[in-house]
């Protein structure tokens, strides 16, 4: 048995900018950091003894014969990739629910790749890794995806992602301080709005927009830089972090009319009303957690106005997917 554990993401400024519409002619960047909330994919050898060759558990029970036959479509790409021919058991659990946009999808195709290359006794690269997951989910499932989850729950911690020409990145770790990073993390909170969604929707429309919406992606791209300057400019104000954060959600949100709700709006509006100096809706849009940035004698004042809502505490790591047990017994 083979079992991975994989984080899930925050990305702070940049999203938008790794769709290949966009990064191909402009480049793109996006500044993100990894939490300390995990996908674990656990994967054996399925023993001959029963009536179906694979199981796969996740939110539903699958046992069937063929691969063809697998509904889950990341699950099902994969063992194609792999052409396995043996019969697999594979087991996945959450710390988040899915389509939340902490780039769970993301991190399950990654944690079920180094998984998968774990049990076939092949050791891959975190940038192998992160490749595999661009091509599974962008080139087989056809799925409307950004470059940034995979790369960044494959490397883990605090980076720069650098995306050009046809397919090209760079993962640039972000040197600050002990102190700046704790301090960077003492003012952030997760909050889940209730809302799920399907990012490959809410991206479509994004993406066939992306040629009347430049200048705001420029923009948005411009402040990976600014922000990194304020991370690493200790004389400067954490505070600026937070105001750059709602800067860049008033931007995306220009975007498209499906990245935020009448909802959505609402809960923003009283977090601030509260003492929220800024934040953004994680991932594509539509609904999922909302990253808020308060200073810490705010924070009591923000959890009692979105008392309604359930907050996710959550610390960064730096590990990006690794393997975390291995035996060779099937």
């Amino acid at each position: 048995m083979i079992i991975s554990k994989t984080p899930f993401r925050i990305s702070f400024f940049g999203g938008g900018t790794d769709y290949p519409v966009w990064f191909r002619e402009h480049g793109g960047q996006v500044l993100s950091t990894t939490i300390d909330k995990y996908c674990y994919l656990s994967v054996r050898y399925f023993p001959p003894f029963f009536p179906y060759k694979h199981r796969i558990v996740y939110s539903k029970i699958e046992t069937v014969n063929d691969i063809g036959e697998i509904l889950h479509p990341a699950v099902k790409a994969t063992l194609e990739f792999f052409k396995i021919e043996k019969g697999l058991s594979i087991h996945h659990d959450g710390d988040l629910p899915a389509r939340t946009g902490l780039g769970s999808s993301s991190s399950f195709t990654v944690g079920l790749l180094h998984a998968l290359h774990g049990l076939q006794g092949q050791n891959i690269s975190k940038e192998e890794l992160a490749r595999e997951a661009i091509h599974l989910e962008r080139d087989m499932l056809k799925e409307n995806v950004g470059s940034q989850d995979q790369v960044a729950v494959a490397y883990g911690g605090l980076n720069k992602l650098v995306f050009s020409g046809a397919n090209d990145v760079s993962v640039q770790p972000i040197a600050v301080s002990e102190a700046r990073r704790k301090e960077l993390e003492s003012h952030l909170a997760l909050y889940f709005t209730g809302f799920s969604r399907y990012a490959s929707e809410v991206a479509k429309e994004q993406i066939e927009k992306t040629p009347q919406k430049q200048k705001e992606l420029q923009a948005i791209s411009d402040m990976v830089d600014q922000g990194i300057d304020i991370l690493q400019n200790e004389k400067v104000s954490i505070l600026g972090f937070g105001k750059l954060l709602g800067e860049s959600w008033q931007l995306k949100r220009s975007l498209t009319d499906k990245i935020s709700t009448v909802q959505i709006d609402a809960l923003y509006e009283r977090a601030v009303r509260a003492g929220a100096v800024g934040g953004k809706l994680l991932g594509a849009g539509g609904g999922g957690f909302m990253l808020l940035f308060i200073p810490p004698d705010k924070q009591q004042n923000v959890r009692e106005a979105l008392k309604d809502l359930l907050e996710a505490p959550f610390h960064f790591e730096r590990g990006g997917s690794q393997i975390i047990y291995r035996n060779s017994t099937v």
